[in-house]
């Protein structure tokens, strides 16, 4: 019997469930795949509100909330390797046990709002 603890699910498997939950949403689209910025994004009518970039949850969310989830430990603005932080791009850390469905569908109302 293996007593190694509980089983960790790899980030792309949990990104994967998070497509499978909110594809079937009205207006949601599937990564489109390829190369570059949001190849891996799920978008909202063509604007991306959550992807998976180096095994992390990146979300858009309104500024005021970016700031309060990186205030209390949750993770960092994303950073687009460009230098510098996103104010409404909020990057989960990967040992954040906050869960990711919540936080994407919060996401995707964000979107839904700013169009």
């Amino acid at each position: 019997m293996d007593e190694g603890g509980p089983v960790q699910i790899q980030p792309q498997d949990r990104y994967d469930d998070l497509i499978t939950e909110l594809v079937g949403m009205a207006g949601v689209t599937p990564p489109r795949g390829g190369a570059g910025f949001g190849r891996s994004a799920l978008r909202f009518q063509n604007k991306i509100f959550a992807m998976l970039v180096r095994g992390r949850l990146v979300v858009k969310l309104p500024a005021a909330r970016v700031a309060a989830l990186v205030e209390v430990g949750e993770g960092v603005h994303f950073d687009a390797n460009k230098g510098t932080p996103m104010r409404e791009w909020f990057s989960l850390d990967p040992e954040s046990g906050r869960a990711w469905l919540p936080l994407a569908r919060e996401a995707l109302d964000f979107a839904r709002g700013a169009g």
